[in-house]
């Protein structure tokens, strides 16, 4: 995307960020109203930018919550007691729902969700001329994006569900039940994935959506995404007939997929992931039991990179850092080939096709430079073999809290307590700022 496209798209998102907004006219910005009241094509093009450019906000927050809490990493930001205290559970610490990392990823995504909101209505109100194909376009990406948007939430609040309805700032819809909350983000899958049938694309996606910015192949992205969701609602048998839309390929590249980009220019965001190496501030320390638990010969040992000078603080240490990214414009996956090869593998098991699972699994045995599987195959072996591979291949991706969950696995009994009197959260609290049976809320 150009600059210049970007500096019109913080204008707009300015004000697409708002949980109220006001009725007067700023001078120094659009008008929210022509993108929502009658939105010309370029208004709703520029809403599809900027929900795009919207889907990267809150990455940081939501990794760091989830990676400590599932220890893979430890955060070590001075700034923020939060990351060595209270979510690795110092002496016993309870979450709250107040923590940064909660109420960041919860403003980010629903911030996200209106945005796509904001295209739905806006179709509904604009006087131009749309082609059913081309409206269905528009309406395809914006649900798909708001159905990805709602994972993350789901993911960390768990059984004290989400907010699914936002659409009126005032009168927001009430939480719902986690098994209500993904039939609901299923089923606005599938809405967006009818509507990519039949569709057409006015606008352009950014170079991270290359081979994947067409509506076929966009449907493709849909698919992965609903696997992924029904992998963690526990619909196994539909994951695998998910797959078969998706652009899963056990023989293809294991990198191909949708990507998140950032850039360096004064309009543009960077990985927020990505630190500096060898810093001794703010910077990502990777778990002991990552290091002593990774296989020999694994090349995904790359992802961690051994810190010239060891660091301790709080009573936690580490003798390695993460090194995920190259740089601060490298891209950060929506979801990628690799891990729908994973997918495969854990449904497949869940199906009692031991055989594919093995299949699956070896694809990244291979790829990352191990001999093939020789284990039992066994439904309880091939669950531990699909955790290693969870574990390597999605570290700090902000997965593994919610696989280990889903198999009970979350707790002391599987993970480590790196300081005594530490424990292993759960889920997170409900925000005491929101009100679960709906209405307003200071919230946002």
């Amino acid at each position: 995307m150009k600059n210049i496209k970007y500096i019109y798209l913080v204008l707009v998102l300015f004000f697409a960020a708002s949980c109220e907004i006001e009725e007067r006219v700023n001078p120094n910005g659009p008008n929210l109203g022509a993108f929502t009241e009658n939105p010309s094509q370029q208004d709703l093009d520029l809403l599809i930018a900027g929900l795009e450019a919207r889907s990267r906000d809150g990455l940081g927050a939501f990794i760091t919550a989830t990676g400590t809490i599932a220890r893979e990493h430890y955060f070590f930001n001075s700034s923020d007691p939060t990351t060595l205290e209270t979510l690795p559970g110092k002496e016993g610490a309870t979450l709250t729902g107040s923590e940064p990392q909660l109420t960041g990823t919860l403003f980010a995504r629903y911030q996200a969700i209106k945005s796509a909101d904001f295209i739905l209505n806006g179709l509904d109100n604009t006087s131009a001329s749309f082609t059913a194909a081309e409206e269905n376009g528009y309406r395809g990406v914006a649900n798909t994006f708001k159905a990805l948007m709602l994972l993350d939430p789901i993911g960390l609040l768990n059984d004290n569900g989400i907010r699914i309805d936002n659409s009126d700032p005032e009168d927001l819809g009430p939480y719902v039940s986690k098994a209500e909350a993904f039939a609901a983000i299923r089923s606005i899958l599938d809405e967006g994935f009818n509507q990519l049938q039949s569709a057409e694309f006015l606008f352009q996606l950014s170079p991270g959506f290359a081979n994947f910015d067409t509506p076929e192949t966009f449907a493709e992205f849909n698919r992965a995404v609903a696997a992924r969701a029904a992998v963690r609602s526990g619909d196994y048998a539909g994951a695998l007939t998910l797959l078969s839309d998706s652009f899963l390929d056990l023989e293809g590249d294991l990198a191909a997929g949708p990507k998140r980009v950032y850039g360096n220019s004064g309009f543009e965001i960077q990985n927020p992931i990505f630190k500096a190496p060898q810093q001794s501030g703010d910077q990502y320390i990777v778990n002991d039991r990552m290091i002593s638990d990774i296989e020999a010969g694994d090349t995904r040992i790359s992802k961690f990179v051994e810190r010239n000078d060891p660091v301790a603080r709080d009573g936690l240490n580490g003798t390695h850092e993460s090194a995920v990214y190259a740089t601060a414009t490298s891209p950060i996956d929506h979801i990628r080939n690799e891990e729908l090869v994973i997918i495969f593998g854990e449904a497949s098991i869940q199906a009692g096709s031991l055989d594919d699972a093995v299949t699956a699994f070896n694809v990244l045995r291979t790829a990352y430079g191990l001999p093939a599987y020789s284990g039992a195959v066994a439904a309880d072996d091939l669950v531990d073999e699909m955790f290693y591979h969870r574990t390597y291949s999605l570290f700090s991706e902000g997965h593994l809290m919610f696989d280990l969950r889903r198999y009970d696995r979350l707790s002391a009994d599987f993970l480590p307590i790196d300081r005594e009197g530490d424990i292993i959260h759960f889920e997170f609290p409900i925000p005491p700022f929101e009100n679960p049976a709906g209405g307003s809320t200071t919230g946002g």
